[in-house]
């Protein structure tokens, strides 16, 4: 009978979560399955959204560098955007590097996030980590250069918003590198997610801009560019995706359900949001490859 007792006792403060409250087993296991399959689905299309961008800027930015016909850039002009400036050739070569790192960004940085290259391919995982480190670092200097010096924001609160996730990026990746050095994995695997984050910080601007202007299209709004969303967002693109990668973290190291169902949740409706905002920005991009006016 004690025995029986003492098993009793011991399953149930196997089902005791960290927070006190009773966990049962299964609800558990599916609870983190559902979280696991939410970042899945989150990675899947941040995979296919990236690789996207990736074709647009190497077919847009590298193919003027190479064509020398850098001026195409200026089709941008509709969206208040001229990069392109006569005579500064300095200035011209610092935005080209620029966009062709965040090129160079896309398509890589989302390979070091999947463990079976790293598992199976580690070398491959090295050298591709130490390319993409040079390429972040490279693109938050050069944007504190087209900010600051070269004038190129839109407005100072995009300056600011742009030079603070700079830091971010070189404060990030300083943390990749000494987690990775001490064969810390499980920390380095978190600072990796967080400077693959803020690196793509402009991409996920964009694609944020054009999700809530579809979005508050079909919920019936009318959506401008003087809303309140726009000057929000521009923190926002950054602050939002680290507080859910850290809300993620938190629940999958917990055995709280709720919390597990929360950030599982939150990923999903944040990815279905960004599958929005890809599905508007792709086909607005693939109007800069060709000669007709821009539309918008």
């Amino acid at each position: 009978m004690e025995t029986l007792r003492e098993n009793i006792a011991s399953s149930n403060s196997q089902q005791t979560d960290k927070t006190g409250q009773r966990s049962n087993p299964s609800r558990l296991a599916f609870a983190t399955l559902f979280l696991k399959y939410s970042a899945m689905f989150w990675f899947i299309a941040i995979l296919v959204g990236q690789w996207l961008f990736f074709y647009y800027i190497m077919a847009f930015y590298g193919y003027s560098v190479i064509s020398d016909n850098m001026q195409i850039w200026n089709r941008w002009e509709p969206m208040g955007s001229t990069p392109f400036e006569e005579g500064d050739t300095l200035g011209n070569w610092a935005f080209a590097a620029h966009a062709v790192g965040a090129g160079i960004v896309a398509f890589g940085g989302a390979l070091q996030l999947i463990p079976k290259v790293r598992t199976h391919a580690p070398r491959f995982h090295r050298i591709n980590g130490y390319v993409y480190l040079l390429t972040v670092l490279c693109l938050a200097l050069s944007g504190f250069y087209l900010s600051w010096v070269r004038d190129k924001s839109p407005d100072l609160l995009s300056a600011v918003g742009t030079s603070i996730n700079g830091v971010c990026i070189l404060v990030f990746a300083y943390f990749t590198v000494v987690t990775a050095r001490a064969r810390n994995i499980k920390d380095h695997r978190k600072w990796a997610i967080r400077l693959f984050l803020v690196s793509n910080a402009q991409w996920l601007l964009r694609v944020g801009v054009f999700s809530y202007l579809i979005t508050g299209t079909v919920l019936g709004a009318s959506p401008s560019f003087g809303d309140p969303f726009f000057p929000m967002w521009t923190f926002g693109c950054f602050v939002i995706p680290l507080a859910t990668a850290q809300l993620y973290f938190y629940a999958s190291e917990r055995r709280n359900i709720a919390l597990k169902y929360i950030a599982g949740g939150t990923l999903v409706t944040l990815t279905v949001l960004m599958c929005i905002g890809v599905a508007g920005l792709t086909p607005f991009l693939m109007q800069l490859l060709g000669d007709e006016p821009i539309s918008f």
